[in-house]
């Protein structure tokens, strides 16, 4: 995946299929997706540029994108998309035994 950033994102559905939107134009964003029959469109202003990883991030805790095709939409986007592997965090003096 890219590193491109942006600073709007949200959901939105067409023919009952809900995707993950990225944007850098909350209103060019609106207007295209209503003109091509988006329903539930949901956008939000990041106030900062954001990876799509990062974005993700914050979608799936925001109270705004909790509704069960949101949230779906979103972790099927991550996994098809971020292929960044998570890695635990581990205490500083923990030692790795093989």
């Amino acid at each position: 995946m890219t590193q491109k950033t942006f600073e709007v994102a949200g959901t939105s559905t067409l023919n009952g299929v809900t995707k993950v939107r990225f944007a850098n134009d909350y209103v060019g964003r609106f207007k295209i997706l209503v003109k091509n029959g988006h329903e539930n469109i949901e956008l939000m202003e990041l106030g900062e540029k954001m990876t799509k990883a990062d974005i993700c991030k914050v979608l799936m805790a925001h109270p705004n994108y909790q509704g069960e095709d949101q949230q779906s939409a979103i972790a099927e986007f991550v996994v098809r998309n971020v292929k960044t592997a998570i890695v635990k965090e581990q205490p500083e003096d923990a030692t790795i035994t093989a």
